[in-house]
């Protein structure tokens, strides 16, 4: 296991080490000494190998039971543990130990829903939490952040627009929030017409103009249906009601959020578009630390203006659809993420055409409505399941 003489900042599990994120993390842990202490991917045994071998981590767990299996004898020289399945994942979370007074931060950044369990079982081991997985928050938010509150536990933002919304409100009382203003980079069709959505492909979908992200999210960020979830995220996150989140088109993608104020002051949010500043940021809170040779600085005279735009719901549907379900409640969340999951993996294996996505998540959504009421984690999973059945019957 890696020392950290000084213990300036929490030990380390990443959950879904291997994607975009939580290589990230991995390059803050590496940048600040944080001793690893778990990680975790669904299939990638020969990234989690090296990961193990630079990291030393007490704990390795691979959701597929074959590749756990290999993994275990490639690293037999090792002194790490390897499990396998979210069984494993929650053996890990309840077992691990540090002599850390700061305690262990959880980073989970594991895709989609299957993020949600890890999530619960990270805050029930009293771990700080570090959540790129924002389905957590879209599926399970009242679970999530009930569940936080009881167990005295820390959730920290990792999406960009939260973790930003989560430093301005270090600028008042969260009674005295007007608006929370969450920025939109608009996706690489900014400005389409329904009509030019008919002619765009994969390729085009998967060319995000600003940020590095992995392919389900780049989708839905040509949707703006991850700006819809960031919706649902942030009134779970932050204690707002929907009519409270406003959403901007900045296509420079320097502010990342912004607050205003009862007094109409607003404060933002400014730093290169690099997701390793949100990581570090989480990683290290309430610290702020020096982001040298990890961060580029923000070179404001080269950037010449900064722009805002409506997003047109009219062209981008999913935007408003993620409104209206979250100001309906239930578990319509739930079932608008089942949709689009199933959905979105269909657009991405080419059986259907980007202009399709958002007809087929909304009329699942609508054929479902009578799901607003739910009382158990057993209730979410099986609106999720009807919701997958539907799309999936859909295509």
């Amino acid at each position: 296991m890696n020392q950290n003489i000084f213990r300036e900042y929490p030990d380390l599990i990443v959950l879904g080490s291997t994607g975009s994120v939580g290589e990230q993390a991995m390059d803050v842990a590496r940048a600040y000494s944080i001793p690893v202490r778990g990680v975790t991917a669904h299939q990638s045994v020969e990234a989690v190998e090296a990961q193990i071998r630079a990291f030393h981590p007490d704990f390795a767990v691979l959701t597929d039971a074959s590749a756990a299996a290999d993994l275990a004898v490639r690293v037999a020289d090792t002194a790490t543990r390897v499990l396998a399945g979210f069984e494993g994942i929650t053996e890990m979370l309840h077992t691990v130990r540090s002599d850390n007074p700061l305690g262990i931060t959880v980073e989970n950044s594991i895709l989609g829903e299957a993020g949600l369990l890890p999530t619960l079982e990270a805050l029930r081991a009293g771990h700080k939490l570090a959540l790129a997985n924002k389905e957590s928050l879209v599926v399970g938010g009242e679970l999530v952040m009930g569940l936080a509150r009881e167990k005295g536990t820390t959730i920290l933002p990792v999406d960009s627009e939260h973790c930003a919304i989560f430093q301005c409100l270090r600028a008042g009382r969260r009674e005295e929030i007007k608006r929370i203003l969450l920025t939109a980079s608009g996706g690489p069709f900014y400005g389409y017409t329904k009509e030019q959505l008919e002619t765009v492909t994969k390729a085009m979908t998967l060319k995000h103009p600003t940020w590095k992200m992995g392919a389900k999210i780049t989708v839905d960020s040509a949707t703006l249906m991850n700006k819809g979830f960031e919706v649902i995220e942030a009134v779970h996150l932050f204690g707002v009601s929907p009519e409270q989140v406003e959403v901007i088109v900045h296509r420079e993608s320097m502010i990342h959020s912004m607050v205003e104020y009862i007094d109409h002051s607003i404060i933002a949010q400014m730093s290169v578009p690099d997701m390793r500043h949100c990581v570090q940021y989480a990683l290290t809170h309430p610290r702020r630390t020096s982001a040298e040779g990890l961060l580029a600085e923000a070179d404001l005279f080269s950037l010449g203006t900064l722009t805002f735009g409506r997003p047109d719901t009219r062209v981008f549907p999913l935007l408003a659809l993620a409104g209206d379900c979250i100001r309906r409640g239930g578990a319509l969340p739930c079932v608008l993420n089942a949709a689009n999951e199933v959905i979105v993996a269909a657009f991405l294996s080419e059986r259907i055409r980007f202009c399709e996505i958002p007809e087929l998540v909304t009329r699942v959504v609508e054929d479902l409505l009578h799901t607003a009421a739910w009382h158990s984690y057993e209730q979410l999973v099986e609106a999720d399941g009807e919701a997958r059945r539907m799309a999936a019957d859909l295509l």
